[in-house]
């Protein structure tokens, strides 16, 4: 099986799942980071190099704030976890967090730079967060950035980026099939799969099955 090195993971339908089932939306999230925790053996035994994992948008941040405070504590939680999770340190994996930290509570902040700090000297893995992220927003860092320089390349630009890898694949949960401001510089020769189940049905079956579905793909970068 040709598994993609990059993977990036829109993981939405968190509570549409938790609406179907009757249950309060925050036990839809509840539901969703778990599959996230299962991921992690996932892509350990698919030896997937790479995930990027959109987790929480910047138009996320505009929800109500019963909702953000509860997304914020779940967050923390789970990256709390992370901090003394044996597979992190067994298996050599990096933790990055990808978009502007700066728009979150300062608790957050916190957590999410002590993991990173932790795993900085990782290799064997890399799993990206999004959180607090948005494509454009990301654009627009990386132009300010560039600001004054008389020549940008394209190089010039993913160098810019808070993220310079690019997802050979992009699988969207939830039943919707657009981007959402995920990764428009990075997404522009990947492979999209979207599925009609809701994240936290998300399984290990449903992963293998869109491997397969993009090695059955031709991918001839536009030549």
């Amino acid at each position: 099986m040709m598994v993609p090195k990059h993977i990036g993971i829109i993981l939405d339908g968190n509570r549409r799942f938790a609406k179907a089932r009757g249950m309060p939306s925050f036990k839809g999230h509840e539901e969703g980071a778990k599959t996230v925790e299962k991921l992690f053996d996932w892509a350990k035994e698919l030896d997937i190099r790479e995930l990027t994992l959109y987790t929480l948008s910047t138009e996320n941040l505009k929800r109500e704030k019963t909702e953000l405070d509860f997304l914020f504590k779940l967050i923390k939680k789970l990256f709390s976890k992370f901090k003394d999770d044996k597979r992190v340190d067994k298996y050599k994996i990096k933790v990055r967090i990808i978009g502007k930290l700066s728009l979150l509570p300062k608790d957050v902040q916190k957590i999410l730079e002590e993991v990173q700090k932790k795993t900085s000297t990782n290799n064997n893995y890399i799993i990206n967060f999004c959180i607090a992220y948005g494509g454009r927003l990301e654009l627009l860092e990386a132009i300010k950035k560039l600001k004054g320089k008389r020549e940008i390349t394209e190089k010039d630009i993913t160098n810019s980026l808070w993220l310079s890898s690019e997802p050979d694949l992009i699988i969207r949960t939830g039943n919707v099939k657009r981007l959402s401001n995920f990764l428009p510089w990075q997404s522009v020769y990947s492979e999209f799969i979207f599925l009609d189940k809701m994240w936290p049905e998300f399984t290990k079956k449903d992963l293998i099955a869109c491997i397969k579905e993009f090695e059955s793909r031709k991918r001839n970068f536009g030549k």
